[in-house]
């Protein structure tokens, strides 16, 4: 028989939570009340006992996924039920596997194939390979890591086994229907030398945990350090029991340096003399991916930029008498993005060609807000997309928001989620950025580039008073957004910022 594994309650108004760790894998054997997870809400740590003793079957939410109240997590075989055996490993629409066919209790290979990209994504570039030939591995362990256009895909073994062979190395380009590698199942004897090395690795994370340190650091963390040539003894873990997670290795990454060691006696300056202080490293595919992107913009679109700014007084006083009541009710806490995405969104209802596209010789307007929100991550620039913005509420563009920007962050943004935007804005102003010109995301025909808040001295009503004060820039196609509907754009989003009770009255 069949036990499911919840999310249980969270708390007053949390509505989900992220899957931090889990402490069993499937095919171990749980007693009732033991902890199988651990889950991680914006202010709690919930851990989830299993429900009853028996077999872990199947792991639904994997670590990272972001789950809500009574989502399922996990499935157990109850103890002494038909369903209690250990199940075969069964291939998945985004994990496929290709299985010689053998007599029972012989030995097996499982192909380990690319796993699904994502729509008119066609090949990908292996990145990281975490096991190497002759290692022994547990179903759905990391095996490598590929990297794509838009975002990092780990894979998993789809089968327990030793990795016999790898037929694409780091840095090769494969199709999406390409065979990365082969495990050898190894029939009886080697699922019984699977099952002893994973009941092995379990006694060793139990003794590592009594002493405070996980076993396994975050793959994606792994790989940072790598790249940056990181020691894992100077990144402090923040995961459970002191694993180490990939947001850990990007503080380390900023952490004040060391003073340096004297700097040499210059030498003459030579491309030769030069050349062993350079360091050349490939761009990433996310990289050059930017690169096409943008200099498409300039090169396709009629290109312009207008400026305004906004007395942004109005909408700090209203933040500040209602932020904590707005965390309080919804969870999230308010900030300035839902003004100005609210804001945008009022302004293209007047202009909406701002918020259209031109295919070929046709104009297609669309009747909804796509909104795109660019955001700064360590590999790159990025643009998720938060859809219906126009049907959504203060505290639903904001859950929205940070949902997005957690996953860019670490590098988990889908490929779904990063296209289909009709408009976008780019905040520079968390950079420190006073002024500057937004490149246009194609197709759209319209971005808005938010910049830093500075107190300034204004004339109002005569008197010269100090104002926190901020650029705003407005990008445009200009073959299809007039001068007139641009500046008409940039003066509705800086009027409903002026006066926020103008959204509310729809003004």
């Amino acid at each position: 028989m069949s036990v499911e594994v919840r999310v249980p309650t969270l708390g007053e108004s949390v509505t989900e939570a992220t899957v931090a760790t889990w402490f069993k894998k499937p095919g171990d054997t749980v007693a009732v009340d033991e902890m199988l997870c651990e889950l991680e809400t914006d202010k709690v740590t919930v851990e989830v006992p299993a429900p009853a003793a028996g077999t872990l079957s199947e792991i639904v939410a994997g670590e990272g996924e972001t789950v809500g109240v009574d989502a399922l997590l996990a499935m157990l075989a109850e103890a002494g039920s038909a369903g209690s055996e250990t199940p075969t490993p069964r291939p998945s629409a985004d994990k496929p596997v290709e299985e010689a066919k053998t007599d029972a209790g012989s030995a097996a290979d499982v192909d380990v194939m690319v796993p699904t990209l994502g729509e008119s994504v066609s090949e990908a570039t292996v990145s990281t390979w975490f096991k190497k030939v002759g290692d022994t591995v547990a179903q759905d362990e990391m095996l490598c890591e590929l990297e794509t256009d838009k975002v990092s895909v780990e894979v998993p073994a789809p089968a327990a086994g030793t990795l016999t062979e790898i037929l694409a190395s780091e840095g090769d380009t494969v199709d999406a229907s390409a065979k990365l590698g082969v495990i050898s199942s190894g029939g009886a004897a080697s699922a019984s030398n699977a099952k002893s090395a994973q009941d092995g690795e379990y006694v060793a994370e139990l003794a590592a945990k009594k002493s405070g340190k996980d076993v396994e650091d975050a793959p994606s963390a792994k790989k940072l350090m790598a790249e940056k040539g990181i020691d894992a003894g100077a990144v402090s873990g923040s995961g459970k029991d002191g694993r180490i997670m990939k947001e850990d290795v990007l503080k380390a990454m900023t952490a004040p340096k060391a003073a340096a060691a004297p700097a040499a006696a210059p030498r003459a300056a030579s491309p030769a003399a030069d050349a062993d202080r350079e360091e050349r490293v490939k761009m990433t595919r996310l990289r050059q991916t930017i690169a096409r992107r943008l200099k498409d913009s300039q090169n396709t679109a009629a290109m312009l930029t207008t400026y305004n700014e906004v007395d942004m007084t109005e909408v700090m006083a209203l933040r500040n008498e209602y932020k904590d009541l707005f965390l309080k009710k919804h969870g999230v806490k308010l900030g300035f993005m839902s003004f100005f995405t609210k804001a945008c969104i009022h302004a293209l209802k007047e202009v909406p060609e701002v918020n259209a596209e031109i295919d070929g010789t046709d104009v297609v307007y669309k009747n909804y807000v796509h909104m795109g929100i660019a955001a700064g991550t360590p590999t790159g620039l990025v643009v998720p997309v938060i859809r219906d913005a126009d049907q959504m509420s203060f505290a639903d563009i904001e859950k929205a928001i940070a949902e997005k920007g957690a996953k860019a962050r670490d590098g988990k943004l889908s490929m779904a989620e990063m296209q289909g935007g009709s408009f976008t804005i780019s905040n520079g102003g968390v950079y420190g950025s006073l002024m500057s010109s937004p490149i246009l995301n194609p197709p759209q025909s319209g971005i808005l580039g938010m910049h830093k808040i500075q107190d300034r001295p204004m004339a109002i009503n005569g008197q010269v008073v100090i104002r926190p004060m901020m650029y705003l820039a407005l990008s445009y196609d200009h073959r299809i957004v007039d001068g007139k509907g641009a500046v008409t754009f940039l003066v509705r989003v800086k009027e409903a910022l002026e006066d926020p009770r103008r959204l509310l009255m729809d003004l």
